[in-house]
């Protein structure tokens, strides 16, 4: 996935608001079908992970998630931002 981070240097400036904020505009905005299309993709991505996750660390996978998140807050909350925006990018570049 790419990282976006560059974009989050001036956090309330990037279109506006934050990319949580911009995001929320897009998906309660933009064509219902392609938001739900790009949703249903993220949640079988997600559901992957955790499968993949289950293997590797166990049953206990919000325990782990939540560790890992304590060690690397930085890093998963840029990441997090990343995310938002290029969900957002699929859902525009879709859009009529």
């Amino acid at each position: 996935m790419s990282n976006y981070a560059a974009l989050f240097e001036d956090e309330e400036d990037i279109f506006g608001g934050s990319p949580k904020s911009k995001f929320m505009d897009v998906v309660f905005n933009a064509n219902n079908d392609i938001v739900r299309q790009e949703l249903a993709a993220f949640i079988e991505k997600a559901a992957t992970m955790e499968l993949m996750l289950e293997k590797y660390v166990g049953e206990d996978i919000d325990g782990a998630v939540k560790q890992y998140y304590f060690e690397h807050q930085d890093a998963c909350d840029t990441k997090a931002k990343s995310l938002y925006v290029e969900i957002m990018g699929a859902i525009l570049s879709q859009s009529e």
